[in-house]
């Protein structure tokens, strides 16, 4: 199980970085279409991995008159639909993502809007705020505790 878990994660890791063209601005019309393909790529992964558990869960489901063997296989679904719905909230923060990119919103930090960065952005491409705006807050949810 742990082997698929990870699978679309590393799936996502294997693209090829943008390179910025000299003279090119942030957020050009090329940039902006590298990192709607890799959302795209990333959703995909994700869907497959539905699927997957999907038929995982109907083909291995199994009335086991072992109550151990039971409950294993209980915490083991469990643990597959939390896994799920994880990434069912991913999808929906990469639609809304995707949906940033059309209005020509993405790539700027919502609390101070400087560049985010590509590098940032290929390495969570959801990500809504610059690396000194998401540190600080950090800190503030650690001292805070919310």
């Amino acid at each position: 199980m742990a082997k698929t878990d990870s699978k679309p994660r590393e799936n996502f890791s294997n693209f090829t970085p943008y390179k910025m063209k000299k003279g090119e601005d942030y957020m050009s019309n090329d940039m902006l279409e590298h990192f709607r393909g890799l959302l795209l790529k990333w959703k995909q992964e994700l869907m497959e991995e539905v699927d997957r558990t999907m038929h995982h869960m109907q083909e291995d489901a199994a009335n086991y008159a072992d109550p151990s063997d039971r409950a294993t296989q209980e915490e083991e679904f469990s643990l597959e639909l939390r896994t799920r719905d994880r990434e069912r909230k991913l999808i929906k923060k990469i639609d809304q993502t995707i949906d940033r990119i059309d209005k020509d919103d993405y790539g700027f930090c919502d609390q101070c809007g400087v560049e985010i960065g590509t590098r940032r952005l290929e390495a969570r491409p959801t990500a809504t705020l610059c690396i000194d705006c998401k540190t600080l807050a950090e800190i503030r949810e650690r001292q805070t505790g919310i």
